[in-house]
């Protein structure tokens, strides 16, 4: 499960793949771009070897210059940093929200898997109000940011769960 999520609104963006790569980060992150209403300038990344080539032993190396998903955040005019492994809360909160979901449920098909995150993606996004939003819910938090902040979405925002959210 590829995750990002917005950190001023909690807006959450999953896309599923089989497996974890360089191409697979690349991928995401074209999806996300694509989809997000807003203008991504920065970019905070889990340290993991699986996210990042700038690791070895002593967990510090100079970036090879031809990491695919650095390559497309130049491209893209998004800042990659990276942040030490478990330590992005947003996202630590959510993958234990999403670990709570697997364990209360059976899944019959890989498609039941899927089929049940997106749902509480769109739950999550729609539904659940955020104490840290003032008891808003991520898309109530966005819709305001959006007015408040044009200038930095590059979409219109529709409160439609699933693939529509934005145009």
């Amino acid at each position: 499960m590829f995750l990002a999520v917005d950190s001023a609104t909690r807006l959450v963006f999953v896309h599923l793949k089989t497996a974890n790569s360089a191409a697979g980060d690349k991928a995401f992150l074209r999806i996300l771009h694509n989809a997000c209403p807003i203008k991504i300038t920065r970019l905070l990344i889990d340290s993991s070897k699986q996210f990042a080539d700038r690791l070895s032993a002593n967990r510090q190396k100079e970036p090879s210059d031809n990491y695919e998903p650095d390559l497309l955040c130049d491209q893209l005019c998004i800042e990659h940093r990276l942040t030490p492994r478990r330590t992005n809360g947003m996202m630590e909160l959510f993958n234990g929200r999403i670990a709570d979901v697997l364990k209360t449920h059976r899944f019959n098909s890989s498609e039941d898997l899927e089929q049940t995150l997106m749902h509480y993606v769109a739950l999550y996004n729609h539904q659940l109000p955020q104490s840290a939003l003032q008891s808003k819910t991520p898309m109530q938090a966005m819709k305001q940011w959006h007015q408040t902040h044009a200038e930095l979405f590059n979409k219109q925002l529709y409160d439609r769960p699933g693939c529509n959210m934005y145009s």
